[in-house]
């Protein structure tokens, strides 16, 4: 196989069952899709309240919880949904990965090349926040995106590491492994018209090597009897199939035909003079004009070896307080306590949710999370660090007193039951204008914002007025879907 550098896909046309189609689909731009995040919002509450809005949507057939915006107002994600992490506005080819990998509520999964996190959240939602699923990326600046995505939407059972994917820890296994690998990315050429990306001979060398390098970590990590899912959004079968093929030579793995309930095309056996296994047919083949999406390409292993759960080697339950940390167990246990206190005296929180979380204390802030288990202190010290558990959601002032944070608040939502400023829209424009409103005869102390049933974050009301302690840039963003849903409305 010869590869050229300058993008063509002329040699593709062998492959595809409809060029003429998957040639004006890649041109043609790209439909809006958005995920439901089903662990904060039921499906049909989330659609009424955007039809409401005048958006039009119809579900993607074969994909849970995933539609396509026919007609809208604005931009979805200017909407208070967005916002509130009831949404994810992803590709519909994307959607496809999670469900593949086939979790289960209670499993351990990592994903290796998880930044920005779509394929992260689905796995998380697909879980019910039980379980760990372990996010991991090589880069910080993908990372802070990463992250920015996992707290809008609320995720409790997410673990996020920083390493190179090819050095990742091996001190513990995982049920099922997803690797979202880098590639040429063909598939993502709707983004430029219909062209793809043109990469140098360099390029093209070093990702196949990182490819398999991941994928065999991958394998090496998974427990006797789990499952591994190869993904890249490229077409060419150097990332793909060649990839598949050499591991399946001589690792302790076979493929697993992929049944999907969507459009596809199988794996290739052959291509430009080279063969590869005949069971790399049942791998699979998403062309643009499958799902009006992008490319992707999917091959689902098994680990060889008898069926075991990742309950026990490298894995130990979530400590109180972080590895390290400078706090005594009986700290933390008290800190614990005093935000459990705020929450539900200010709040009037039901101490049953509560009850479902765990804490973790680490550099004076507490982090709320769902882990039923972690591997970190499994893990031998390398090339990788842990940047959060599930979200940090109480933090504590000079005095000792205790803070919500606007993630925790964002995400009990509804469950706040007092100490809640409800807004009107002239009124959440002058929040966001000045930072301020008057005081109100029902509410002192910490209070949080809800408009139009989403908590904005939190507050303090005084005798001198509400004043917000929303972060200047999340207020921007708001105040610029503000400005979107009036200029829509014709105010």
């Amino acid at each position: 196989m010869t590869r050229p550098t300058d993008g063509s896909l002329d040699r593709y046309q062998p492959l595809v069952d409809d060029w003429e189609a998957f040639c004006e689909a890649s041109r043609r731009r790209e439909p809006t899709v958005f995920r439901i995040r089903t662990g904060r919002v039921e499906p049909d509450q989330l659609l009424a309240r955007l039809r409401e809005q005048g958006f039009r949507t119809r579900p993607v057939e074969g994909l849970d919880h995933v539609h396509q915006v026919v007609d809208e107002p604005y931009a979805v994600t200017f909407t208070p949904e967005h916002w509130a992490g009831l949404l994810y506005v992803q590709q519909a080819s994307t959607a496809v990965a999670a469900p593949a990998l086939d979790p289960r509520p209670g499993d351990r999964v990592l994903d290796l090349c998880a930044a920005p996190g779509g394929k992260t959240s689905h796995l998380a939602d697909l879980l019910e926040d039980t379980g760990c699923v372990v996010a991991n990326d090589v880069s910080e600046g993908r990372i802070r995106g990463l992250l920015g995505n996992l707290y809008r939407l609320g995720h409790t059972n997410v673990l996020v590491t920083a390493s190179d994917g090819r050095r990742f820890p091996e001190d513990a296994l995982f049920d099922r492994v997803l690797v979202d690998a880098p590639c040429t990315g063909e598939g993502t050429l709707r983004r430029r018209g219909g062209d793809p990306p043109e990469q140098s001979r360099g390029f093209l060398d070093f990702v196949t090597s990182a490819q398999d390098e991941l994928l065999r970590k991958a394998i090496r990590v998974t427990r006797p009897g789990g499952t591994i899912l190869y993904v890249t959004c490229t077409f060419a079968p150097e990332e793909n199939e060649a990839v598949v093929d050499a591991v399946l030579a001589d690792e302790p793995v076979t493929l697993e035909a992929l049944d999907l309930p969507i459009p596809h095309a199988p794996g290739i056996t052959s291509f430009e003079g080279r063969s590869f296994r005949p069971e790399l047919e049942g791998a699979a083949r998403i062309y643009p004009h499958h799902l009006d999406s992008g490319g992707l390409f999917l091959a689902r292993l098994r680990k060889e070896g008898e069926a075991t759960k990742a309950t026990a080697d490298g894995w130990s339950p979530v400590p109180l307080r972080f590895p390290g940390d400078d706090a005594t167990e009986g700290e933390a246990g008290e800190l614990v306590r005093l935000a459990q206190r705020t929450l539900r005296d200010y709040y009037d929180l039901d101490p049953a949710v509560l009850d479902e979380v765990g804490w973790l204390l680490r550099g004076g802030r507490l982090w709320l999370h769902t882990l039923d288990a972690w591997p970190v202190q499994g893990w031998a010290p390398g090339s990788w660090r842990t940047i959060s558990a599930g979200f940090r959601a109480m933090e504590f002032d000079d005095r000792g007193r205790s803070r919500p944070t606007n993630d925790v608040l964002q995400w009990l939502g509804s469950r706040l039951r007092r100490s809640v400023a409800e807004l009107d829209d002239t009124e959440v424009d002058r929040l966001l204008d000045t930072g301020l409103l008057p005081s109100r005869e029902e509410l002192m102390g910490l209070v949080a914002f809800r408009w139009r049933d989403v908590v904005l974050g939190r507050g303090a009301c005084t005798d001198d007025g509400i004043r917000s302690a929303v972060p200047k840039a999340r207020a921007a963003r708001l105040a610029r879907s503000r400005e979107v849903m009036r200029e829509a409305a014709g105010d």
